[in-house]
């Protein structure tokens, strides 16, 4: 199934529903529980401790970070996945645990091993992830008295979602439900990101929990497709993070059959697994450092899959056309110069191009327009670059923001 191509996959959206308040402890069998323990700067709302739990052992997938320079929360959590299952994932805000040589994975072990003691767990069942800045160690003191503190509840997963925040301006969470063997089966997620973010994934994290039953190798490969058309193609800054990880639970709490991809619901399953988390990428690259408006970016007739998201991804990311986006400068050349310089096959005699449905490009030639009605429409909070190729019949979605002032003021005073 190709999830850059969505009108194939329209009546299957009809058959899910998106949860009002849905969060990620909305599928049966979830609880989280969240606390102060100090990391961050106080204020009376804060969190910066939480711990998202399955009341049985769950089948886990993850996908994470690239960067060759990793947290080793990072490096733990891998690690324990191989086993095929896990039960919690404990997650700190405030610091990364990246760049403090072994003491890091000692760390990262004993956090682990603290919440398989509280909670009565294997120690491999336990995932640990951890955000914030890099080069500082845990300061575990700190966290060993809010692990004591944590206490698991039932729809928690509002509070989850905040004590995952560090740059963010908003929490990002979603659940969708459908129908499979008479039963009501959930996807939820949560996530966090606002920097640091660029395809294969960024300063991101994401926990997606479903009460379906799907085997580790089929929830691998399920996780592993969806991140490949929406959390690996979204783009902040440019840079990706020591510590992103995506990490989803499955366990079977609806007491349905297991889905397999032999299975007309698998599809079923794929496509809401593909809106959880497209809706939470689209979130990340919306709240992006400084950022005022969401971009799409929209290639079709692409002659590869690949082709079409190397010159989404190329556009999404382009400075030129973030800041021309922000400063609403219909200035479609920077467009055509992230086409170009992609990578991917390109002919220019067959593309057209649209900025807010207003064609500006056609066969290769520029198309008069009322620039200042195109202007207007760029002040929109959403700006959508459409790319057809002529090429072939393949497609791919891209998201980004604009660039603005804001975000250099903040990224030049991080630390101090």
């Amino acid at each position: 199934m190709d999830f850059g191509i969505q009108g194939d996959n329209e009546t299957m959206y009809n058959e899910i529903n998106e949860l009002q308040e849905g969060s990620v402890t909305s599928p049966k069998g979830y609880k989280s529980g969240v606390t102060y323990a100090g990391l961050r700067a106080y204020s009376p709302d804060k969190r910066d401790l939480g711990i998202l739990y399955s009341e049985k052992q769950a089948t886990v997938a993850g996908v994470f970070t690239t960067n060759l320079v990793r947290s080793h929360s990072v490096t733990l959590s891998e690690k324990h996945i191989n086993s095929g299952y896990a039960q919690a994932i404990i997650v700190n805000s405030g610091v990364a645990n990246a760049c403090v040589g072994m003491q890091g994975l000692k760390d990262a072990e004993e956090m682990a091993s603290s919440i398989a003691s509280k909670f009565v767990i294997p120690f491999e069942d336990v995932l640990v992830c951890s955000t914030g800045m890099i080069g500082v160690e845990l300061p575990m003191g700190l966290i060993r008295g809010g692990i004591e503190k944590l206490n698991l509840e039932n729809n928690f997963g509002h509070e989850f979602a905040r004590a995952i925040l560090t740059t963010d301006k908003t929490t990002k969470e979603i659940a969708v439900s459908f129908k499979f063997e008479g039963q009501v089966v959930t996807i939820g997620g949560c996530a966090k990101g606002s920097g640091m973010i660029h395809p294969n994934m960024a300063t991101m994290l994401a926990f997606i929990t479903t009460d379906a039953k799907v085997s580790f190798g089929n929830l691998q490969a399920a996780l592993k497709q969806i991140s490949d058309s929406t959390f690996n193609m979204i783009s902040v800054d440019g840079d990706t993070s020591t510590n992103d990880t995506v990490l989803m639970l499955s366990n079977g709490a609806s007491l349905t059959s297991e889905i397999l991809p032999d299975m007309l619901e698998w599809d079923v399953f794929l496509t809401a697994l593909h809106k959880v988390c497209e809706y939470l990428a689209k979130s990340i690259a919306r709240d992006g450092e400084g950022a005022s408006k969401l971009i799409e970016v929209i290639v079709n007739e692409a002659a590869t899959l690949n082709d079409a998201r190397l010159i989404a991804r190329s556009i999404s990311s382009s400075l030129l056309v973030k800041t021309a986006v922000y400063g609403n400068d219909p200035n479609w050349g920077r467009i055509m110069m992230a086409v170009g310089k992609s990578g991917a096959e390109v002919n220019e005699s067959n593309i057209s191009l649209f900025l807010n449905e207003i064609c500006i490009m056609e066969g290769g030639l520029p198309i008069p327009y009322y620039k200042e009605a195109l202007i207007g429409e760029m002040r929109s909070s959403d700006v959508s670059i459409r790319v057809h190729l002529g090429l072939g019949d393949f497609r791919a979605v891209a998201w980004g923001c604009d660039m603005s002032e804001e975000y250099v003021t903040f990224n030049s005073a991080y630390t101090t």
